[in-house]
């Protein structure tokens, strides 16, 4: 099914990709529209254009692939599904998604990751090829997310104040991360070979969609994140 999203508020998009009993839909001319697929499973949807805030959110099984940028809160409490998106995004990705995988070719803004967790058999990753803004994984408590640093020349791979409250989870930056302050409650270091390939799958998954070469992105150093189990974030919110 093709459907033009010119001229159509987000309710009545929406509405329309609901009702369709087709799996396969392509949006062409987004300018915008908010909560594309919302909670929506068992669902390919293409969009062209712009998409807007809060795509996918509450996704429970589609999957969502954008040939343009997307805005903020990209995955908000996502369950499962992939959204891929061939461009950059905004603020909060990922907002406390407990499942399912996000794939960004350029770059993040602020918080991505934030509240990111993991639940029961499931474990979210988040990959961006570029780099990402301040906050990076802030208060994440489980998942994964990947910073591969791709096209950012002499800027930091990430801004200001990452892993700030982390308690779970890990974070991979590809970088040695001289100069990047990290907190004090979190250990930063080289990831070691088979750290390294726990991440490898959704590398080679990133370069599936985007094309780049997962072996050579894998040959560079990464720095692996993650909480410090004394922390005091670690005790008040995961058990043992």
């Amino acid at each position: 099914m093709q459907l033009n999203a010119a001229g159509l508020g987000f309710q009545e998009l929406n509405e329309k990709l609901r009702e369709t009993d087709d799996p396969e839909v392509t949006l062409e001319g987004c300018i915008g529209q908010r909560f594309i697929a919302a909670g929506m499973s068992g669902k390919h949807i293409g969009i062209h254009g712009i998409a807007g805030n809060a795509l996918g959110a509450y996704l429970n099984g589609s999957v969502i692939e954008t040939f343009g940028n997307a805005q903020d809160a990209v995955g908000d409490t996502m369950n499962e599904g992939r959204i891929i998106v061939h461009g950059s995004i905004g603020d909060a990705a990922g907002y406390a998604m407990r499942g399912g995988k996000i794939f960004v070719q350029g770059n993040a803004g602020y918080r991505a990751g934030i509240h990111m967790k993991a639940y029961q058999e499931k474990v979210p990753v988040m990959v961006i090829g570029g780099r990402t803004g301040s906050f990076l994984g802030e208060y994440q408590a489980g998942g994964v997310i990947i910073v591969l640093g791709l096209g950012r020349g002499e800027r930091p791979i990430v801004s200001n104040f990452p892993c700030t409250g982390m308690h779970g989870g890990k974070l991979f930056l590809r970088s040695d991360c001289a100069g990047i302050h990290f907190p004090h409650q979190v250990h930063h270091r080289i990831a070691q070979a088979e750290e390294l390939d726990e991440i490898r799958p959704h590398i080679a998954e990133y370069c599936q969609y985007f094309g780049a070469d997962a072996e050579e992105l894998l040959s560079a150093p990464f720095t692996v994140v993650t909480p410090d189990s004394g922390n005091p974030y670690q005790q008040m919110y995961v058990a043992n």
